[in-house]
């Protein structure tokens, strides 16, 4: 099942996780190193429409989404950003928040809004290789 949001962002291309309820997608345009998008597969556009099963199972997603951005990039902070104003699919935009300049592959990224709110508009360029070197790093330690 799809959506609008789900095409969006990139689905299939950008699945990192797909749960029964959710679907866990790296965001094309990375605000900070390891941003995600995390899709409600229900057709809900309110959060207090989910179902239970929902709310239970994004419980179980956040926890793995936590667990292997700090693993892996080790961030100071991490931000749920639920804006659904363009897009009005439930939808969570994720963003790592680091004090300092991260590395992947040789790109410098920086948290240009660091300490403030992420500073959306200025992303982390990142060139398609890269994106999927940073789709497959986050396959690999996923979970």
């Amino acid at each position: 099942m799809t959506n609008p949001t789900l095409d969006k962002f990139g689905y299939p291309e950008s699945l990192i996780e797909e749960t029964f309820h959710w679907v866990v997608l790296l965001r094309p345009a990375q605000v900070t190193l390891g941003s995600l998008v995390l899709v409600c597969k229900e057709p809900v556009q309110a959060l207090s429409d989910l179902s239970m099963d929902a709310f239970v199972e994004l419980q179980q997603v956040i926890e793995r989404v936590e667990r292997s951005l700090h693993k892996t990039f080790d961030y100071d902070k991490i931000n749920y950003l639920m804006l659904m104003m363009v897009d009005p699919d439930v939808h969570f935009h994720i963003i790592p928040r680091y004090s300092a300049k991260r590395i992947f592959e040789g790109v410098e990224l920086q948290d240009t809004g660091w300490p403030g709110p992420p500073d959306l508009a200025s992303c982390n360029e990142l060139n398609t290789t890269t994106m999927h070197a940073l789709r497959r790093h986050l396959l690999t330690i996923w979970g």
